[in-house]
């Protein structure tokens, strides 16, 4: 391997399946801490609405401790708050939370169109902060841009609740709501690699097997992402879904995502055995244990463990808690890196 090759390279190299001498190591998802933040001089709730705070704070994963990526946004609301709904802003250790979903299922989705949407709220903001990601990172990190699920958008308008029940009882009003979704969620992606993104790494949780069962997932989720995420051009689309994927990781596969990232419930080996290089893995060291509740000798071990088992990109498996110490965030960067 070159000794010039930047993490840019190492990144994109392992979406590909191409190996070197290590797996990168990078924040896929929420990647801010409290302690970027106080470093940076940058923070939440601000963070989240000014473009320049949120490249800054974006780019923190790898200034302030040597991650090899930068990514924007940090949370899952931009897209419904763009839509018209109402968001609590969150504060500097918490992010933004949705206040209701204003919408019923018997409605119609009369949402606004995708080209309003996309120069609308936070949605426009976003985009402007990968451009400038993009100019200020770009040559040396891959720009990792994070948006939202259409099963999941769905649930923030009508509620996540009354698309599991009605997958139920009137099957039909749930496509309606998360074709609508879907619509916003293709544009969006599209856009954002447009504007400079190498990856667009969409969280989808409500899709998890704690809520929808494999042939669920595969009609109201699997089938939406295949047409609003894998086809992304000019960028590599990560499909993240929290909770046990194991049941559902050739169904993720099968949505001709090329890449996944799974949380720590997951067992990393039998992951990597599961996926057999048909997809990138990004993951899986444990948000809450070992990396909020653990030692940083407790990420170190994670972390190893996740490299040894063969994860293509080494990763918390999901999004960082605020309050996760710099000392852990350090360890799973020496973890493997050295």
């Amino acid at each position: 391997m070159s000794g010039k090759m930047t993490p840019r390279d190492r990144v994109l190299d392992a979406l590909k399946g191409k190996k070197h001498d290590r797996p990168p190591v990078a924040v896929f998802t929420q990647s801010a801490t409290m302690g970027q933040m106080d470093a940076l001089g940058v923070s939440w709730p601000e963070a989240h609405y000014n473009v320049d705070m949120m490249v800054k704070l974006g780019a923190g994963q790898a200034k302030v401790f040597g991650f090899e990526a930068v990514r924007a946004p940090f949370c899952l609301t931009v897209e419904a708050e763009s839509l018209g709904l109402t968001a609590d802003k969150g504060r500097k250790d918490r992010t933004p939370m949705l206040k209701g979903h204003p919408h019923q299922m018997e409605d119609e989705p009369a949402l606004m169109d995708v080209g309003t949407f996309l120069k609308t709220g936070r949605a426009a903001i976003c985009q402007q902060a990968i451009t400038k990601m993009k100019a200020a990172y770009g040559a040396e990190y891959p720009v990792i841009a994070g948006n939202t699920g259409p099963f999941t958008l769905a649930g923030h308008l009508v509620s996540t609740e009354n698309l599991v029940l009605y997958i139920m009882v009137e099957p039909e009003l749930v496509h309606k709501w998360v074709k609508a979704a879907n619509v916003i969620c293709k544009g969006y992606s599209q856009a954002l690699a447009n504007a400079g993104a190498d990856v667009v790494q969409m969280s989808e949780p409500s899709a998890s097997t704690d809520l929808l069962s494999p042939d669920m997932f595969n009609e109201y989720a699997g089938a939406y992402i295949a047409d609003s995420l894998a086809p992304v051009k000019g960028a590599t689309g990560v499909l993240h879904i929290c909770g046990n994927t194991t049941d559902i990781l050739n169904n993720m596969i099968n949505t001709g995502c090329k890449a996944l990232s799974i949380e720590e419930k997951v067992v990393p080996e039998e992951a990597v055995k599961i996926v057999n290089h048909r997809a990138a893995l990004i993951g899986n060291v444990g948000v809450v244990n070992p990396l909020l509740q653990g030692t940083p000798a407790d990420v170190l071990a994670h972390g190893k463990r996740c490299a040894a088992a063969g994860f293509d990109v080494v990763s918390p498996g999901c999004g960082l808690s605020a309050l996760i110490s710099n000392d852990n965030l350090a360890a799973l960067v020496k973890a493997v890196k050295g």
